[in-house]
């Protein structure tokens, strides 16, 4: 069988910036159905080379050739769309201007198949709504060659999930930069690792990686060794660290089972009269106790009727749909938060370290020397004092990188500091809300091995499925009706337990409504066919709605000022809590209005 040629092609491509070579001989073929995922660590020019692959930026030497015809769709890791009134409009850009009102059909299966929040504007919207947009306007093209830069960073579990199901049904060609290693696992069927400015290409997919990787980094030993030459700094630090922590992995997961195993059994004792024997064990070990806890905003429930008790040692995942209320229940559970109803009570001496995934506690003009250790040469970490240098260099930063401000750091790099910071802290109860963001594969790596040598409690908030497999002995589903589930053991359990049913009973009620309503249209005679118009109660509410929002909005900017002094976190705690607590109450308001508006706009144009 005849191979079919490439549809494009690098050839001894090189690229510098400043003084420090990117690229120096980097060549690649894409083939039309190819799913290649790039790899390779935060700064290696992974984001680089895919602008390179889109021609948004030209090398400085090498042959780039495209197939005529061959059409290129190109999602950055954090577009611009600030100059768009609406999500929609994000999603039409994606088409030619004159292509626009004919095709917009293409744009409305989209903006259904990921739940798009069409009308909100991409001021206001979260991150995870202008992240669907971005890639609805990438695929809407219909591209030969898709280009997705962190597609999943910012999505819940269930649209990553649709996302793959996207990626593989996809006829073109796909190159998918990601840390998801569920993500890469499920749509890769090539793999490409960029190492230091060299591109090593493997015609097998994400989930043989990892055996891969081991093998040209054996071979770079020993060919350095038979060479007389010691290993440098860089490759010994990086690579043995690499396969050293991979080898201790089935340790881990052992311990983890085990871990897994004493979760059941506790949860079992609460149920028997087993509980009242050991009432005394277990109150010593007490971390949190909620009892009935609900919680509301406006006419949504949250939190409803909730219980948990959590034990020394747990470790515990939350997962649900974006807008669910995950950040919500960690707040009510931690205390940070009243509950409307119920209580919950923490033990004592609980000392609380918190990953804020908005990083509010990182000074950008601060270096990374001063945000560790303020004047001093040493950090106090867990128990001991480390120099600084070599702390920062447990989180893969260089020596140099010490003295820089905090904001010339990458998003991931700036999320590898945060972690330097909580997990330095002296703490028996450790709380993450989103800490996988943008970290490549090295970091959570090591952020693995952190987590499983830490003694104390974990809450962990995550959409990465793998991190939560490795880490949590149990999770929390929270479903976005009010309703939580507690699951011991991994996320596909719980995914084929609870969530695929789940789906299956909302799609059948959708599917239910929809033919009711296609019925009711066809039975209806055209005599009955009236004008809609406003109640004086509806027509009021549409008058003054704009107004409501308008102040609602004033408010949120106001709270938004207060909350990005870098200094507020630590100056006044109690006030950022309470800050934070009533932007999320005033954005879940605001929301409500503006269906509320929407709808009655309907009604009325109608």
């Amino acid at each position: 069988m005849v191979k079919e040629a490439p549809i494009y092609t690098l050839r001894e491509i090189s690229l510098t910036f400043g003084v420090r070579p990117l690229f120096t001989s980097v060549s690649l073929n894409i083939g039309r159905g190819d799913k290649i995922c790039l790899v390779g660590r935060n700064g290696s020019g992974k984001s680089t080379l895919l602008k390179v692959i889109s021609g948004v930026q030209q090398p400085d030497n090498g042959e780039v050739f495209t197939q005529p015809g061959i059409k290129i769709s190109y999602m950055e890791q954090a577009g611009d769309f600030s100059s768009y009134a609406t999500l929609e409009d994000v999603v039409l850009s994606g088409l030619a201007e004159e292509e626009r009102a004919i095709l917009k059909y293409k744009a409305d299966i989209l903006i259904e198949r990921f739940d798009i929040k069409k009308q909100v504007s991409p001021q206001t919207a979260s991150g995870g709504e202008l992240k669907k947009a971005a890639l609805a306007r990438a695929l809407i093209s219909e591209p030969d060659i898709l280009l997705l830069d962190e597609p999943t960073n910012h999505l819940d579990i269930t649209t990553i999930e649709k996302l793959e199901e996207i990626v593989k049904d996809f006829q073109g060609a796909v190159v998918v930069i990601s840390h998801d290693r569920s993500f890469l696992t499920h749509v890769s069927n090539k793999t490409l690792w960029l190492d230091r400015g060299v591109v090593y290409s493997n015609d097998k997919g994400f989930a043989s990686f990892e055996e891969w990787q081991d093998e040209i980094i054996n071979q770079e030993i020993i060919k350095e060794k038979n060479l007389n030459k010691k290993i440098e700094e860089e490759t010994e630090w990086l690579h043995k660290g690499v396969t050293a922590r991979r080898r201790r992995n089935q340790g881990r997961l052992r311990r983890l089972q085990q871990l897994r195993q004493e979760r059941r059994e506790q949860i079992k004792k609460t149920g028997n009269i087993d509980l009242e024997i050991k009432e005394s064990a277990i109150q010593s070990k007490l971390v949190i106790e909620a009892k009935h806890i609900s919680k509301s905003f406006g006419d949504r429930e949250i939190v409803k009727d909730f219980s948990l008790r959590v034990l020394k040692g747990n470790r515990i995942g939350v997962v649900g749909p974006n807008g669910s209320g995950k950040t919500t229940l960690i707040k009510l559970l931690t205390k940070h938060l009243e509950p409307d109803s119920g209580f919950v009570r923490i033990g004592k001496n609980l000392e609380m370290a918190y990953f804020d995934q908005n990083r509010t506690m990182l000074d950008p003009n601060k270096t990374l020397w001063k945000t560790l250790c303020g004047e001093g040469d040493h950090i106090y970490v867990r128990g001991h004092w480390r120099h600084v240098i070599a702390y920062l260099k447990d989180f893969l930063f260089t020596p140099e990188q010490a003295q820089s401000p905090v904001s010339c750091l990458s998003g991931g790099e700036k999320n590898r500091l945060m972690l330097a910071l909580s997990l330095a802290k002296e703490s028996n109860f450790l709380v993450l809300d989103e800490p996988t963001n943008d970290l490549d594969m090295d970091t959570l790596d090591l952020l693995q091995e952190v987590l499983d040598e830490y003694q104390g409690t974990i809450l962990l908030v995550s959409h990465d499925r793998d991190f939560l497999n490795k880490i949590t002995t149990s999770m929390l589903y929270m479903r976005g009706d009010g309703s939580i589930i507690e699951h011991v053991g991994n996320y596909e359990e719980l995914y084929k337990k609870y969530i695929e049913p789940y789906q299956k009973t909302e799609k059948q009620k959708d599917g239910e409504e929809t033919a009711k309503k296609n019925n009711d249209v066809v039975s209806k005679p055209k005599t009955e066919t009236k004008k809609t118009r406003l109640s004086y109660k509806d027509q009021r509410l549409y008058e003054v709605l704009p107004d409501e929002i308008a102040k609602i909005e004033q408010e949120i900017k106001s709270i938004e000022t207060e909350l990005s002094d870098t200094s507020l976190y630590m100056k006044d705690e109690k006030k950022y809590y309470e800050l934070s607590q009533k932007l999320e109450s005033l954005q879940q308001e605001r929301e409500a209005k503006e269906n509320k508006w929407l709808e009655l706009e309907m009604q009325k144009t109608e």
